[in-house]
């Protein structure tokens, strides 16, 4: 494939790493107005410790680029280093390559760069991490639990359980970690309650998660040690691997109306989930309906918070305008950085050529600010309209199945918040994960 590649070395880019936006240090010359392609590197975690104003400006130059990036690839003693990866960075060949799963594989990897090894695919390789027709045999099964009539079953929960978070920040002395408090709460006990699992259990998945998805920050796994990382992931795969197998034996010996009696003991054409795909499923729904949904919420509370005209526009019509500020909270934070494909032969990808076994990143942070598709796409409007954004996934097999109930509990949780909290703002900045996986908040102080 033909590209300009980009070494995992440091690049020029670290010298601007405290230059406040804004501010100048080659005359009139401002340092985006300075950034090359060359100087950026995606591989290496520097890139991701910069202000998000540089890294959008770094991506807003690999869209314009003519040609496909290509990286090298993270050097981890626990996975084989490959042979470099290419950066989708436009909106259009991100929809385009989602569209050709056949093209494209998602089985090859999709929520990592290198390649894993069998024993953290055991844990990790759930449905999101495959192709036809194990995709769509286990995704017919799962899907029921996620249509709109099921999804109306826990809606009355949402509402009963976003009130009580939202009732106890009301009369907590009216300070905290919103992420702690409030933003955490909501997505992880509704995908509990879903599961059957036990309320003793809630600190038990919360942690695993915030392990999982740690990527490279301190504060929920070892860094600079990768035995100690691997053993830190490995085991948190196996601790809710482990949980929800028992559970599931439970239940198909005892069924109850939960999801986890609905998918131990559903047959389609004569296949039911085996113990190792309920294990990795659980782990999906926990890692991406927690963290997708929690990360949402946080960054909506701060994004009311810079933006009060926005705010202002939605409290003056709830009801009519929360739908687009959901959409706008997606689109603006996109939760879930990148995925992975794969080529599965050679072929072209709108004008771009690839080759069978190159490794495709799709960047839905960069789709999301294409300003081909978006007008004005750095600020943030509830009222855009269209916002065909991928903040979900790209159309295809593999568009997010939990997005309906992920829209439905942003949506409780600020008319909660906004009718019962009305003064509910940030009061400082927000502590983000060092990840270049996930757009996180980590804690985010507020005030009521």
């Amino acid at each position: 494939m033909s590209g300009v590649t980009v070494s995992k070395s440091v690049h020029a880019w670290v010298y601007f790493e405290r230059v406040p936006v804004n501010r100048t240090r080659f005359g009139s010359m401002r340092w985006w107005d300075v950034l090359k392609v060359e100087d950026i590197n995606l591989t290496d975690w520097e890139f991701w410790r910069q202000p998000h104003e540089y890294r959008h400006e770094a991506f807003k130059a690999l869209r314009w680029h003519p040609e496909l990036v290509r990286f090298e690839e993270p050097d981890i003693i626990i996975m084989p280093q490959g042979p470099g990866y290419y950066a989708l960075t436009r909106h259009a060949d991100i929809i385009e390559a989602s569209r050709r799963p056949q093209d494209f594989c998602s089985g090859k990897g999709a929520i990592s760069i290198p390649d894993m090894p069998g024993d953290m695919h055991e844990f990790f390789g759930s449905m999101i991490s495959m192709d036809d027709p194990r995709h769509a045999k286990i995704r017919r099964i799962v899907s029921r639990a996620f249509s709109p009539r099921m999804i109306q079953r826990f809606e009355d929960q949402v509402e009963a359980v976003a009130g009580e978070i939202v009732e106890r920040v009301a009369t907590g002395g009216g300070t905290g970690d919103f992420v702690a408090d409030v933003a955490a709460r909501l997505p992880l006990k509704i995908i509990c309650d879903m599961m059957g699992i036990d309320e003793s259990h809630y600190q038990t998945v919360l942690d695993a998660t915030n392990v999982i998805l740690a990527g490279n920050d301190a504060e929920f796994i070892p860094s600079g040690d990768a035995e100690q990382m691997a053993m830190a992931l490995l085991g948190a795969g196996e601790t809710l691997k482990n949980l929800v197998e028992d559970l599931g034996r439970q239940r198909r010996a005892d069924p109850t109306d939960d999801l986890t009696s609905a998918l131990v003991n559903a047959n389609i054409d004569g296949e039911s989930l085996t113990d190792q795909e309920l294990g990795s499923f659980f782990i999906l729904l926990v890692v991406a309906g927690n963290e997708t949904t929690r990360n949402a919420i946080a960054h909506g509370l701060d994004l009311f918070t810079r933006n009060p005209d926005q705010r202002a526009l939605l409290t003056e019509d709830f009801d009519d305008r929360m739908p687009g500020a959901v959409e706008e909270i997606v689109r603006f934070v996109s939760p879930v950085i990148w995925m992975r494909r794969t080529a599965t032969r050679d072929t072209t990808l709108n004008d771009h050529h690839v080759k069978e076994g190159d490794k495709l990143i799709l960047y839905y942070w960069s789709a999301n600010r294409d300003e081909t598709v978006f007008t004005d796409p750095e600020k943030f409007d509830i009222l855009r309209d269209p916002n065909p954004h991928v903040g979900f996934g790209g159309p295809g097999p593999h568009f997010c199945l939990g997005a309906h109930l992920a829209r439905r509990e942003i949506t409780v949780m600020f008319r909660e918040l906004l009718s019962r909290t009305p003064e509910i703002r940030a009061s400082g900045e927000p502590a983000r994960l060092e990840s270049n996986f996930i757009n996180g908040i980590k804690h985010l102080p507020y005030t009521i």
